[in-house]
């Protein structure tokens, strides 16, 4: 019998101290649980996504020195953790020291391993170079390094040998992606049970994606079965983010047993200790299967949304926010969310109409600061704008080559802009300088997609805490906050009814039914498609699919929707065209300056999606499928 505990914890990026400090304690805490076997996460010690911090080599030596005081409280048991191993005679691709991602074995004071290693720790396999990891700039894989010695990658990968009550355990120790090998030829869980494993150790670096934690079961389920061996996946919980792109980190550590059953968990996003007894003898098949909680919908995405909000405002010092609300969704979403977190005394609510806001949209700002019991502030910009628009009209533009003297035309479009950018840029950001705190971008997925905001204007703030929900996903969590998390009717009934409209000119008239140009039920599909899919949809898919009359069913939205909206092929492709050029054009520029992303989804904005600003391109199927369903009608 072996009793394993996991270490659960909060990793801070950059901060081996801290980081290390909790790990000593936690050490304590598993000693005092007389467990034999004490795991953390991968990269405990300094963190995972660090950017290029990691190529500053004084912070590569503290993270040598924590861990060696992590290695000397090894006494009594077995400690298990991941932090940066590190060559200091060798070079990485990049040129600078060779960096590993490292699984380092601790007992009784010593590392472990090391006598059938080159290194005294274990190395990461399989790096992932999608979505948010970068694992290849920074770190030398086992794989390269079984290429430098000359032999298979196998030959390196073996069991660690450990002492528990005085017999030899086999334990294969794995990091992240290595139990992540379905698309790669390469399987170091399968290497190492034919290796003479008796116990696989997973530590994770794994951010929070919606669904995410139900993939990971029946992943690891699948793998602890085909090999008869327990799997213990030990992750880590809080937040960590490469610029633009904020990721939570669920935790959800877990044991399988040799069937695959699920049969201990840690909570989600939470930094916990949890002790298990597995009977190696058995499989670890001495313990009951335990259900885990689903994390697809809509309480997980709040779940996530409201811990790595509270974590970043943590995180930069910041615990007062102010809010435009507008009396529509987003805002109203955004004000509950961070009321529920700072409480309604620190966040503070402005309504900002010009003449086009109506009545109703002004009476629900104001009946949503009522309900939530926040600070609230009514600041008419109409007298701005116009001063602005003057300014700007009336001012003499001279060329000063010939004398010659013009004046500009402002636009109705441009008096739009210029609208979002005052609330913003002057209102917004004065009031939260004068109030103490920062103020919030609330622009959800669907705007950012086209560049649906403003620059400056709706598209500030701190932290875009939204933008990685489409619009209908709004809806849905602003219900989930009424019913679950208040437990009465914060949001106002009106405002789901509310058709979501700028109003920023007569055109968008809410009372008048007047709205966006998005027709969120079919955009949010057509446009999800674009970006989060793993294989990107592009304009050639999309017509295709529309002549196959199968649109709907690949993109997942209603059925028969399509042909209510475009009664003709040249109103689809025309659609279909605007968005497009919206997407690949102007709108990367706004993203590319946006405030950063919180993440739930399979892809969000900004490191996670990285692009170019390349402008629209259109394939030659795509022109000849335009010519053929417009020379059809």
């Amino acid at each position: 019998m072996v009793r394993i505990a996991l270490s659960q914890m909060e990793v801070i990026p950059g901060r081996p101290d801290l980081n290390s400090a909790a790990m000593l304690t936690m050490i304590d805490e598993a000693r005092g649980k007389q467990a034999d076997l004490v795991v953390f996460p991968e990269m405990a010690v300094p963190g995972y996504l660090l950017g290029d911090v990691w190529e500053q080599q004084s912070f590569l030596r503290d993270c040598e020195e924590y861990g060696r005081r992590i290695v000397a409280a090894s006494h009594g048991l077995c400690v298990m953790f991941g932090n940066v191993g590190i060559d200091w005679k060798k070079c990485g691709d990049d040129g600078r020291v060779r960096k590993y991602n490292a699984f380092f074995v601790a007992q009784d004071g010593e590392l472990r391993g090391g006598e059938l290693f080159p290194y005294p720790f274990r190395v990461k396999s399989l790096q992932p170079n999608y979505r948010e990891f970068d694992d290849s700039r920074h770190f030398y894989s086992l794989r390269k390094l079984a290429l430098d010695l000359g032999i298979q990658p196998a030959d390196l990968l073996r069991p660690v040998a450990v002492n528990i009550g005085g017999h030899t355990v086999n334990v294969g120790c794995i990091l992240c992606e290595d139990g992540w090998s379905d698309d790669y030829s390469f399987k170091p869980v399968t290497v190492l049970k034919n290796a003479g494993a008796e116990l696989i150790v997973n530590i994770s670096s794994s951010p929070f994606t919606l669904g995410k934690n139900n993939k990971r079961n029946r992943v690891f389920s699948k793998q602890a079965q085909e090999i008869g061996t327990p799997l213990i996946y030990v992750n880590n919980v809080g937040l960590q983010n490469n610029g633009k792109t904020v990721y939570t980190f669920d935790g959800f550590s877990t044991v399988y047993d040799g069937s695959g059953k699920i049969i201990a968990h840690c909570p989600p996003f939470a930094a916990a200790m949890m002790t298990v007894d597995l009977d190696l003898d058995k499989s670890g098949e001495n313990l009951p299967s335990v259900t885990v909680p689903d994390d697809q919908g809509t309480a997980a995405i709040f779940q996530a949304l409201r811990y790595g909000t509270e974590k970043f405002l943590g995180q930069i010092g910041l615990d007062k926010v102010v809010i435009g609300v507008s009396g529509g969704i987003d805002s109203a979403v955004a004000a509950a969310l961070y009321a529920d977190i700072l409480g309604p005394d620190k966040v503070l609510l402005a309504n900002l109409p010009s003449v086009y806001n109506s009545a109703t949209t002004r009476n629900l700002a104001e009946e949503l600061a009522k309900n939530l019991g926040c600070l609230y502030a009514v600041i008419p910009i109409q007298e701005a704008v116009d001063l602005t628009v003057k300014q700007l009209s009336r001012t003499e533009i001279v060329n000063t080559r010939d004398g010659k003297r013009t004046y500009l035309t402002v636009t109705p479009f441009m008096t739009e802009n210029i609208q979002a950018r005052d609330r913003s840029a002057r209102v917004l950001a004065g009031l939260a300088a004068a109030f103490g705190g920062g103020f919030t971008c609330n622009a959800n997925k669907s705007e950012l997609t086209v560049g649906y905001a403003t620059l400056y204007g709706d598209q500030a703030g701190f932290l875009a805490a939204l933008a990685d929900l489409w619009k209908h996903q709004v809806y849905a969590v602003a219900e989930y906050i009424n019913n679950s998390v208040y437990g009465r009717e914060i949001i106002p009934a009106s405002v789901f009814r509310l058709v979501p409209s700028a109003e920023l000119s007569p055109e968008q008239a809410v009372d008048e039914g007047k709205g966006d140009p998005l027709i969120y039920p079919y955009h949010d599909y057509l446009f999800r498609s674009f970006m989060e899919w793993w294989n990107k949809a592009t304009p050639e898919d999309i017509l295709a699919w529309y002549a196959a009359g199968e649109l709907e069913t690949r993109l997942g939205c209603e059925a028969g929707l399509v042909a209510r909206l475009f009664p003709t092929a040249a109103d689809f492709i025309a659609d279909l065209e605007k968005w497009w050029r919206l997407y690949a054009g102007m709108a990367v520029a706004k993203r590319i300056q946006a405030p950063p992303v919180l993440a739930v989804s399979r892809r969000a904005y900004g490191f996670d999606h990285r692009e170019a600003q390349n402008g629209p391109y259109f394939t030659v199927r795509y022109h000849n499928l335009k010519e053929m369903l417009l020379g059809a009608t």
